[in-house]
């Protein structure tokens, strides 16, 4: 867990890797309550004995799910403490590189990327990568963008 006091650690940490979460097993429970939760019900996700004979040989993870992580991966990498108040400001670019058959580990790799100054605070630029166990490219890359308030 990498720890930011100031604005000026983070200003310093710019290009750093910060570090890798956990690994994370994506169940099939995981994936349909994904899929009530947003209503993207479609068979590649949640109809097991539909995918079997599909294009992937079982269910995968829906691309939003895995990109969820996000903020519980970034959570187990990096705090920053002193802030009153940290939000999401968006995502610059969002890959979904390979898919995330049921059954996989998935963890996820924070580099700072970028720290500007905003009014009473900064905004931060992060490259997460969310590496899929054993797999030869990862399962998503994202630039996320997030300010805290100070």
């Amino acid at each position: 867990m990498r720890v930011f006091t100031s604005l000026a650690q983070l200003k310093a940490a710019q290009g750093e890797v910060l570090g890798s979460s956990d690994w994370l097993t994506i169940d099939q429970d995981r994936i349909n309550e994904f899929a009530h939760a947003t209503g993207d019900h479609q068979w590649i996700h949640v109809d097991p004995g539909r995918a079997a004979t599909g294009p992937f040989g079982r269910t995968i993870a829906h691309g939003y799910l895995t990109l969820s992580l996000i903020p519980g991966f970034g959570a187990q990498i990096y705090r920053v403490e002193g802030a009153r108040m940290a939000v999401n400001y968006g995502l610059n670019k969002v890959r979904f590189v390979s898919p995330v058959p049921v059954g996989s580990r998935l963890r996820g790799v924070a580099e700072l990327l970028e720290v500007g100054d905003v009014p009473d605070g900064a905004q931060l630029t992060f490259r997460m990568t969310i590496e899929l166990d054993g797999g030869s490219r990862p399962a998503c890359v994202a630039e996320t963008v997030s300010r805290q308030y100070f």
